[in-house]
C-alpha cells in the first residue's frame, strides 16, 4: 500500500498542504529625497529663502519666552529637589516608597510651545501606587515645597496650589506647572491589584516616556529637529486631520525627515519641512505602509497603526492638499503667519492654479457579524504608542 492512502483513485505522495496564507508585508512609500540620484532634477532648485526665514520666524514666535523658561525651570527644580529628597531620606513619610524621578516631555526635550508652561515629571514608586498614596505624596511635596520656600520673598503669584487626576497629580502657580506623572517598577505591573492607581496602561505609557526622551536626548538633539517639532506641533493644533499625531510621533517624523538622507547629514528646514508633506502624501501614516517603526518597543510596531483608519485616511489627504498649496506659495496660510486652516476645506487659487480639497477615500464597512473573519491587519497591529506630553495634548 502507497504511504498516505488514495485520493480520487491515485496514491497520495505525501501529506496534505496547508491552504496557501498571504503575507502580510508592509511597504516604504516613494521618497523623493532618497530617490534623488536616480530622478535627477531637470530645472534649478526652487530659491527657498523666503520658506526659510519664515519657519525660523514662526520657530521664534512659537518659542517660551525667557520669562516663561526661567519661571518652569525654577518650579521643576525646586519639586525635583523635594521629590529626590523622598528618595534618599523619607523620614517619617511611609505611605510609599520612590525608586526613581525622570524628568519627560516637552520642557526636558527643549520643545516647549510658548503660552504652554507645563513640565513633565515621571514617578516610579518602588510599592503598588493607590489612590491614598498618590493623595498623600502630593501633600507631601505641597508641604516639603512650601517649607524649603520660606526663606524667599514670596508673592501671590508664587502661592503653591496642589490638585490631582487620573494620572497622579500636578504642583503649579499662576507662572508655571509641574505635572508628577505616577508610575510603578516592572515587576508590579504583573500583580493585578484591585486598589492599583493609576490604570495599568496608564502606568506603561509612563514608563514608554522615560524610554522616549532617552532616545531624544541620544538622537534627536539636533536644533533643525527641535525647530520643525515646534512647528509641526503647532500644525496640529491648526489643522484636524493632524491633531491624531502624537508628539512621540511629531518627534521621530521631524527626526527622520531631517537625519534621514543619503548624506546622513541634517537637511536644511526648508527642505525637511517639505519632506514632511512629500511624506505624508505618499502615504506614509496609510495602511499598508512601513511607516516609522517605534524603537522604544520590541516588535517592529509601527506608530500610525494607533491612529484609526480615518484618521490616517484623514491626515494623507490633508496632507496632499497642503503639499498643493505649498508647491505653489503658499507657505504663509500653511504656517498661519496669514489667513487661517480653512484652506483644507475651500477651494483656494495660488498665482492662476486653483487648488481643490480633496475627498476621503476610505468607507467604513458595515459592522461584520460575529464569525465573519478575521479583522483588518490595521486594526489588529497594537504598537501601545503612549502620549508622555501631555502637556502638549
Amino acid at each position: 500500500m502507497v504511504r498516505g492512502g488514495i485520493r480520487g483513485g491515485r496514491p497520495m505522495r505525501g501529506p496534505m498542504r496547508p491552504p496557501f496564507k498571504k503575507t502580510f508585508v508592509p511597504r516604504h512609500p516613494f521618497d523623493l529625497t532618497l530617490a534623488d540620484v536616480v530622478f535627477p532634477k531637470v530645472s534649478p532648485a526652487v530659491d527657498d529663502a523666503a520658506l526659510t526665514a519664515a519657519l525660523l520666524k514662526r520657530n521664534q514666535d512659537l518659542s517660551p519666552t525667557p520669562a516663561e523658561q526661567t519661571s518652569v525651570g525654577n518650579l521643576v527644580s525646586k519639586v525635583q529637589a523635594v521629590l529626590d529628597n523622598l528618595i534618599v531620606a523619607p523620614g517619617d513619610f511611609d505611605k510609599c516608597q520612590l525608586e526613581e524621578v525622570r524628568q519627560v516631555g516637552s520642557f526636558k526635550k527643549g520643545t516647549m510651545l510658548t503660552g504652554n508652561n507645563v513640565a513633565d515629571i515621571v514617578v516610579i514608586m518602588k510599592s503598588v501606587p493607590t489612590k491614598e498614596a498618590c493623595e498623600e505624596l502630593g501633600k507631601k511635596v505641597e508641604n516639603d515645597l512650601k517649607n524649603s520656600m520660606k526663606t524667599e520673598v514670596l508673592t501671590k503669584a508664587d502661592k503653591i496650589v496642589t490638585t490631582h487626576h487620573d494620572r497622579g497629580f500636578d504642583i503649579f502657580n499662576s507662572q508655571a506647572k509641574v505635572r508628577i506623572l505616577i508610575t510603578t517598577i516592572p515587576p508590579n505591573m504583573r500583580k493585578s491589584e484591585p486598589n492599583m492607581f493609576p490604570e495599568a496602561k496608564v502606568m506603561h505609557g509612563h514608563l514608554a516616556a522615560i524610554r522616549h526622551t532617552r532616545w531624544f536626548e541620544e538622537n534627536a538633539h539636533h536644533s533643525s529637529i527641535k525647530v520643525l517639532i515646534r512647528i509641526l506641533k503647532d500644525l496640529t493644533k491648526r489643522f484636524e486631520a493632524f491633531s491624531p499625531l502624537s508628539p512621540w510621533m511629531l518627534d521621530l517624523m521631524a527626526h527622520l525627515t531631517i537625519m534621514n538622507n543619503p548624506s546622513r547629514q541634517a537637511l536644511p528646514i526648508n527642505l525637511a519641512f517639505r519632506r514632511v508633506f512629500q511624506l505624508l502624501s505618499a502615504g506614509l501614516f496609510l495602511p499598508g505602509s512601513a511607516g516609522i517603526t517605534d524603537p522604544c518597543e520590541p516588535g517592529h510596531n509601527r506608530v500610525h497603526t494607533a491612529m484609526t483608519l480615518e484618521e490616517q485616511d484623514s491626515c494623507c489627504m490633508t496632507a496632499q492638499t497642503l503639499l498643493r498649496v505649498l508647491a505653489h506659495g503658499g507657505y504663509k496660510q500653511i504656517l498661519g503667519i496669514e489667513g487661517n486652516s480653512n484652506i483644507v476645506k475651500e477651494m483656494s487659487v495660488w498665482n492662476g492654479v486653483v487648488v481643490s480639497p480633496l475627498e476621503r477615500v476610505y468607507e467604513k464597512p458595515a459592522d461584520k457579524k460575529d464569525g465573519d473573519g478575521d479583522e483588518d491587519m490595521e486594526t489588529v497591529e497594537n504598537d501601545n504608542v503612549m502620549d508622555e506630553d501631555s502637556a502638549d495634548q
